[in-house]
Parts: C-alpha cells; sequence; structure tokens
C-alpha cells in the first residue's frame, strides 16, 4: 500500500509573514523585557512588552499620536517624532532593562527605528546596543531641511518637556 508524505500547515501568522517565530523564540528565551518598536508612514509606535504564558503583556504603549499632548506640532513619522516617542517611553519605564524587538522590520544603521532606541536609552530605559546604529544628532534634528527653525523650537520645547516628566 502507498503512502503518502504527511503534509503539516505552517502556523498562520507565519504563512502571513506576520511572525519570524525563531527570532521570537530568541528574544523570548532570554526573559528580559522587551521594546517592540513599529512605523508606519504616518506614525512610530514603541512598546515595553512582557512574555506571559496566556499571551504577551504590555506594559507601556507610547505612539507619536501621544507626543500632540506635549506639544508636539510638526509631522509626527519623522526622525524627530521617532526620537521623541523613544524619549517618552524611556522617561515612562525610567530604570528598567529591555532588548530591542523590531519584528519583520529591516534594521538599517541609523534608520527612525534606532532613534526611537536612542531616545529611550536617553529617557533612562537600559538596553545594550551598539553605538555604529544611532542615527546622528543632524539627523534627528533635521538641520538641513526647509522648515529647520521650526522643527528645532518644536522639538527642543516637547524634549523638556517629556525630561521634566515625573515618573508616575
Amino acid at each position: 500500500m502507498a503512502h503518502k508524505k504527511v503534509f503539516v500547515v505552517p502556523f498562520r501568522r507565519k504563512r502571513q509573514g506576520k511572525t519570524d517565530y525563531k527570532k521570537r523564540l530568541a528574544l523570548l528565551k532570554s526573559g528580559s523585557l522587551r521594546l517592540v518598536i513599529r512605523k508606519s508612514n504616518k506614525h512610530m509606535q514603541a512598546q515595553l512588552v512582557k512574555y506571559g504564558a496566556k499571551g504577551d503583556l504590555v506594559l507601556e504603549t507610547v505612539t507619536s499620536k501621544h507626543l500632540k499632548d506635549y506639544g508636539w506640532d510638526m509631522n509626527t513619522g519623522n526622525m524627530s517624532a521617532a526620537y521623541l516617542v523613544g524619549l517618552l517611553i524611556g522617561k515612562k519605564s525610567e530604570g528598567k532593562e529591555a532588548i530591542i524587538d523590531l519584528g519583520l522590520q529591516t534594521p538599517i544603521s541609523g534608520s527612525k527605528l534606532f532613534a526611537v532606541l536612542k531616545g529611550a536609552v536617553d529617557g533612562g530605559l537600559k538596553i545594550k546596543y551598539s553605538e555604529d546604529v544611532l542615527p546622528s544628532e543632524e539627523r534627528i534634528t533635521l538641520k538641513d531641511q526647509k522648515n529647520a527653525d521650526k522643527i528645532k523650537k518644536s522639538f527642543e520645547k516637547t524634549k523638556e518637556k517629556i525630561l521634566s516628566m515625573v515618573k508616575k
């Protein structure tokens, strides 16, 4: 009697290209909190996530939409906004240790993803990283753009408000 090979259907999120389970397992085995960074064309999002047996537990969430509460009135998808998102989540979770989780996004040195990382570290979150991947201060403050003065003023004002924030 002929036997056919047993076909195993991969997990749904793997089939859809949403999760790299090998990378996720490596991150979860560390037992550390994860700084999960996601970006879209208009916004940045940073979450501090802890693994739980029944599912991940989100401890803190900051999106670039939250920057409006701190006086940011510019584009929420640029490098400055990404840094401020990181600064805000770093300030909210000051003193905690975490590892960075970029998911399926391609890590490119000096990108918005690493601007969030730099902001989080400046805000007080403890993360191991290489200085080579961080964007320069000129890229974060957008010194070479047309309306750089307006962005710089808004950036400094928002940064001061975030840094003066008392930990909850």
